[in-house]
């Protein structure tokens, strides 16, 4: 652009550049896009990492809709789960979702089905003679096993036996059965007040003999066995309850068990209990199908203290997604970290091109200015 100065004389100089500034407004933009609702995403996670059902709701808010609702509740129906069926069909009425009427009472009489009283008699006659329950009557069976020595007994000589044999050995349902038989004896000692620990026990072993307990988990209870149990007192448990009966193995069974290195372990059956307690027998054996580790069944109970029956649809939608990040720190700090380069990047550029636009038009009235004094000499 040219200047003319009072003298009439021409100076050239460069024109403040516009391009340049306008060009990376417009690129930090385009980025943008991408990185700050994700960078958001990231905050609201992080923010919610320690509160499970705050980060449930959150992945409802995201991905429970009417249609996912109609989908999950027909395949579940369809798959023969109508506890599945009726816990979607209660977090949609508790979001305010709506459900097809037809569908809700195809529901209904599906769990009416369930409960009538000869499939409970059937499932409760399973869960006592074989330990693996499919449902709550099918629990109460194995409960009352376990309970009263005979499941513990009945897994111990069974998985004993191939021990001493020599065949395939499931030394989970070993261990888990002898520390039942040791907190038996403190179920009756304390009235019941161990009776969620109790009961975890069992759901733990009925999840590990029907495979729904995930591999990270067996790991881990594996590792916590091995140190509870003192594998030479267990051989004479078991034989203990094949030639005393009962009253002898649980006496024998806690002298196998190291009392003082069962917290964990214990900690773990009572969250497990605790969540059978507020959301059923299915979503416990769900829980114990995705979690990890002691740590995320303790989340899996506070999430079912809040959602209660409603748990397994949760778990179902997310995973372990509904309890915990599966997105490591590092990835949601990244999209974090970009989103406010982005940001910073795009208000530096518009501010730059604002004062490069205001040079310009300071430029225009001073010349305009010079121009019109250059005019008034002439006249």
């Amino acid at each position: 652009m040219t200047k003319l100065p009072t003298d009439g004389r021409r100076t050239d100089r460069k024109a403040p550049q516009i391009g340049s500034p306008l060009g990376l407004a417009v690129l930090c933009a385009m980025i943008g896009l991408l990185t700050v609702p994700a960078g958001l995403e990231a905050e609201i996670l992080v923010s919610l990492q320690d509160d499970p059902p705050a980060l449930a709701d959150h992945m409802l808010d995201l991905s429970f809709d009417a249609p996912v609702a109609k989908r999950e509740i027909e395949s579940a129906l369809q798959a023969g789960d109508p506890d599945l069926a009726g816990s979607f069909l209660d977090l949609a009425r508790d979001r305010s979702v709506a459900v097809d009427p037809a569908l809700a009472g195809q529901v209904e009489a599906a769990k009416a089905a369930s409960a009538s009283a000869r499939h409970a008699i059937g499932s409760f006659a399973q869960g006592l003679i074989t330990g693996e329950p499919s449902d709550m009557a099918g629990l109460a069976g194995t409960a009352v096993g376990d309970l009263f020595v005979f499941g513990d007994i009945r897994d111990a000589l069974r998985e004993g036996t191939r021990l001493a044999t020599g065949q395939p050995t499931d030394e989970l349902i070993l261990g888990l059965a002898c520390a039942g038989l040791a907190i038996t004896a403190g179920t009756y000692a304390t009235a019941g007040a161990a009776a969620p620990v109790r009961l975890g026990l069992s759901l733990a072993k009925a999840a590990r003999a029907t495979g729904r307990m995930s591999a990270r988990m067996a790991e881990w209870v594996g590792r916590s066995l091995r140190e509870v149990l003192d594998w030479g007192a267990l051989t004479r448990a078991i034989g203990g309850a094949t030639v005393t009966g009962p009253v002898i193995a649980v006496r024998a069974a806690r002298e196998a068990v190291k009392v003082e290195k069962t917290a964990e372990l214990f900690r773990l059956a009572g969250d497990v209990g605790r969540v059978q307690a507020k959301a059923g027998t299915q979503a416990a054996l769900d829980g114990l199908k995705i979690a990890e580790g002691p740590r995320d069944m303790s989340r899996m109970a506070k999430l079912a203290e809040k959602y209660g029956g409603k748990t397994r649809a949760v778990l179902k939608l997310g995973g372990r997604a509904a309890i915990m990040l599966t997105t490591g720190m590092f990835s949601l700090f990244s999209w974090m970290l970009a989103a406010i380069t982005t940001l910073f990047g795009f208000c530096a550029s518009c501010k730059r091109t604002a004062e490069r636009v205001t040079e310009r038009l300071i430029r225009r009235r001073k010349a305009r200015a010079a121009r019109r004094q250059l005019a008034l000499a002439a006249a």
